[in-house]
């Protein structure tokens, strides 16, 4: 029996390849709001951060997510998704 293939993404905010498992997504919903998907199952266009608030603040900063999604995204979107990663994380 061969092993278990594990998903591997990159985090938008420091560019390493993780297992799937260990990121957060960040999804981008066909109505074009951007919010934290913790089950990794909501409908949308997604990219990772690591569960690290650094992390988002290095996507912000390098403006990652934008790219990923191909839209401008609010501060205050990144504002709430570092308040949501706090409290989850």
């Amino acid at each position: 029996m061969r092993p278990r293939k594990i998903p591997l993404r990159r985090c938008t905010g420091c560019g390493e390849m993780k297992p799937k498992k260990e990121l957060v997504r960040v999804v981008r919903s066909p109505e074009g709001e951007v919010s934290l998907d913790l089950t990794g199952r909501s409908p949308g266009r997604g990219a990772y951060v690591c569960r690290q608030a650094e992390c988002l603040r290095a996507a912000r900063k390098s403006r990652g997510l934008e790219r990923a999604f191909s839209c401008a995204i609010a501060p205050e979107v990144y504002d709430r998704l570092e308040e949501e990663l706090n409290r989850n994380g």
